[in-house]
């Protein structure tokens, strides 16, 4: 007695669905920030807000995230209005609020209380249908920091370069 199977997934669903999608980075938080720590949450967005984010109309440069009242926020982000939203449609700078754990949330209320520390968002995201947005714990570099950094970058390409010459 033959039993049967559910279909397999094909790779174009797979890629579709299952992968990771990045919608936009802040390219800016790591020339700016050291990130001590990162971490995924979610988003609460409304249906027009999604689908500007899949259309790819979202912008984190100025954001920033913090905790009010033991909630998580996420203030600044730039969600662009959809093309075909009508009435219904969204303010594009609102506050959103982000999903995480309470657990989460307090032990990033515990390192925000330490000197100096910020929450930045780092890459805005879908994940299986779903819009998720990693932030950092962030300290802010000095001048002489990212000038070093700039450096180092700078060394690393000229020994790329002489590797590739040489080959």
């Amino acid at each position: 007695m033959a039993t049967k199977t559910a279909p397999r997934p094909t790779d174009k669903t797979q890629s579709k669905r299952g992968a990771d999608r990045v919608v936009t980075n802040n390219r800016r938080a790591f020339y700016d920030y050291f990130i001590e720590h990162e971490l995924e949450t979610g988003i609460a967005l409304t249906g027009s807000e999604i689908k500007s984010i899949r259309a790819g109309k979202a912008g984190i440069s100025e954001a920033y995230a913090r905790i009010d009242n033991g909630e998580l926020w996420l203030i600044g982000a730039h969600i662009s209005p959809y093309t075909q939203g009508g009435y219904a449609n969204h303010e594009p700078d609102r506050p959103r609020k982000l999903l995480a754990h309470r657990k989460q949330i307090d032990d990033l209320q515990d390192q925000l209380d330490r000197k100096g520390l910020t929450l930045i968002p780092l890459r805005l995201k879908l994940h299986n249908g779903r819009a998720k947005l990693d932030i950092g714990v962030a300290k802010g570099k000095k001048l002489y920091d990212k000038r070093a950094a700039e450096s180092e970058r700078q060394a690393k390409r000229d020994i790329e370069r002489t590797l590739k010459d040489r080959d």
